[in-house]
């Protein structure tokens, strides 16, 4: 079983065709997940993946999220019901990159 514990074996794997290939696990997380962003889903909210604008870059508004993380059960780095889609704040919020006071961008202004 492959392991994913250096930074170099886990660039291998997400840009790997089992992960980003046409029928890769992370298109197939998309897709299940309607191209939107579950949490967002959750409270109401929607977040959408940006559209491809020929002669223009793509940007990046949805991640597809290992549940378990594959640094420590590699065995489901390839299944589908180990990921979740999650915009970028989501997907921060979960990996603690977020300040506790900040603020996701559809929160009220604070007075």
């Amino acid at each position: 079983m492959a392991e994913y514990k250096t930074l170099e074996q886990k660039k291998k794997f997400y840009n790997g065709a089992e992960w980003t290939g046409k029928d890769g696990i992370r298109h197939q997380a998309l897709k299940r997940d309607n191209y939107e962003c579950q949490e967002c889903k959750k409270l109401g909210q929607i977040h959408l993946d940006s559209e491809k604008v020929d002669g223009e870059r793509k940007s990046i508004e949805l991640n597809v999220h290992h549940i378990k993380e594959i640094e420590d059960h590699p065995e489901l780095a390839l299944v589908l019901d180990n990921t979740i889609t999650l915009c970028l704040y989501h997907h921060n919020v979960v990996h603690g990159r977020v300040p506790e006071d900040s603020q996701g961008k559809w929160m009220d202004e604070k007075w």
